[in-house]
């Protein structure tokens, strides 16, 4: 027995240690990360980390290690401060792995017929029941796209739709919009014109990530509104042209917004991979694209991959066209979902949609909670 504990028993190195996990498994781990991660080290209220490791004048170093109760037991040497470490919870560490994410959710790509199956929430029943709420998160996370229906015809209630999910967020020209006729547009959003297919504010550093857009008023002749999955665009692409694909994914390309009062500049990339390769979105908009500043041999090919992307978001397969109703509210990831609207007559009556922001970043966050996982979940 003492022979099979010594076995068992952490291996201090120079660096660090290797000890047994529960399965046998031997592995090891550095001191400096065990130190930093120790339960001490966060604030049981605000689950902040309050440990300074930046405050240390010598390498953290154990003095002692013992497995205790299917713990590692570490006394660090100098301080004589004790750690405590679950094996099971070194096991997950082992992996080198990030922490599993809930909100990555698979993506469900949808096309030109998706209309009638589109999710549908009523704005009374996301706003009182968790349920309600939950399942219209989850579907902005894996289709992108949802409408709220019986929405109030006030701007308090786009307002309380959105801190469903997050905050307000502002941009260059505000924290709301009005998508209706103005005297002296900026913005070609604000004519009767037809707008091409596009995602939002793609000059701006960080485009905003959520969408909404709230209809009060639409008895206009014309102005169907057409929504497209950039992703499942991109996927064909892929499929297709998996050269072309590359060079959307690699390439940042410049983006503008100038006016009278403000002179925005950003560079994205037309299509977004997510950690795992998987595709995230797109960013397009050929109203706000700057001069492409690239080597024009590089463009050569270039050109080519952008344009027949273009045409692809265009092709019928893709398109879904319908008429956003008074007292609807459509949301969307603005880094998926490509959106347009066809011309409308301006004298035939008023058409008015009220939009703001929110961010992905609150969207996950939201659903993360609503999931009960995270590290301090129970």
């Amino acid at each position: 027995m003492a022979t099979l504990a010594a076995a068992l028993a952490p291996t201090l190195r120079e660096t660090g240690l290797d000890v047994t996990l529960e399965h046998g498994a031997r592995a090891y781990f550095n001191y400096y990360w065990l130190r930093d991660n120790c339960a001490s080290s966060f604030d049981p209220e605000t689950r902040e980390r309050v440990y300074d490791i930046f405050a240390e004048d010598t390498a953290p170093r154990a003095a002692q290690a013992d497995i205790i109760d299917s713990a590692l037991v570490i006394v660090w040497a100098g301080s004589g401060h004790r750690s405590t470490y679950p094996l099971g919870w070194l096991a997950t560490q082992a992996r080198a792995k990030p922490r599993h994410d809930p909100a990555v959710l698979p993506r469900r790509y949808w096309y030109a017929d998706h209309y009638p199956a589109m999710a549908r929430f009523a704005y009374e029943a996301v706003s009182t029941d968790p349920i309600a709420l939950k399942n219209w998160v989850h579907a902005l996370l894996t289709d992108g796209v949802a409408i709220l229906t019986g929405m109030p015809d006030s701007d308090q209630g786009l307002t309380d739709a959105a801190n469903l999910i997050g905050f307000p967020r502002p941009t260059f020209f505000g924290a709301y919009f009005d998508v209706k006729l103005h005297i002296d547009p900026d913005n070609l959003a604000y004519t009767a014109k037809a707008l091409e297919l596009h995602t939002d504010v793609p000059a701006e550093d960080l485009a905003p990530g959520v969408q909404f857009l709230h209809c009060r008023r639409n008895s206009v002749d014309g102005g169907e509104s057409l929504f497209v999955d950039g992703a499942a665009v991109a996927a064909e692409l892929r499929r297709t042209h998996p050269e072309d694909f590359r060079l959307l994914c690699e390439t940042t390309v410049p983006f503008y917004n100038e006016h009278d009062a403000y002179d925005m500049r950003a560079r994205q990339r037309v299509i977004e991979l997510d950690d795992q390769g998987d595709i995230a979105g797109v960013t397009i908009s050929q109203h706000m694209a700057d001069v492409f500043d690239h080597d024009q041999r590089f463009l050569d090919a270039y050109y080519p991959a952008f344009c027949r992307f273009g045409r692809l978001l265009q092709d019928p397969r893709f398109v879904m066209r319908f008429r956003l109703n008074a007292g609807e509210c459509i949301v969307f990831d603005n880094h998926r979902i490509v959106h347009a609207r066809s011309a409308f007559v301006a004298e035939s009556g008023e058409r008015h949609l009220l939009g703001t922001y929110t961010d992905r970043g609150e969207l996950r966050s939201r659903w993360r909670k609503l999931s009960g996982e995270g590290r301090f979940a129970g």
